[in-house]
């Protein structure tokens, strides 16, 4: 379990992260604070080097019931990323 200070920006308090092979974050479960314990599998792919940092160039966020089960829509969040620039 991560617990994030206040002063660290992120859409929860408190993320449990499940790591797969190839860096994939696959699982995480975000306590949503109004909503209690909100579960989505995560997944982060197309992998890009930017000036030595790795970094996931899609994002994905699907619900899921049970021990991880993939719920296929809708889907939650997609994040594509086309130009990375770091300064």
């Amino acid at each position: 379990m991560i617990t994030f200070p206040d002063h660290v920006k992120s859409h929860t308090h408190k993320q449990i992260s499940c790591f797969g092979s190839g860096w994939a974050a696959p699982a995480s479960r975000s306590h949503g604070g109004h909503a209690g314990w909100s579960t989505g599998l995560n997944y982060a792919s197309e992998y890009r080097n930017v000036e030595g940092i790795i970094i996931p160039t899609k994002r994905w966020v699907y619900a899921c019931e049970g021990d991880y089960q993939l719920v296929p829509e809708p889907l939650l969040v997609r994040i594509d990323m086309g130009e990375i620039i770091i300064k």
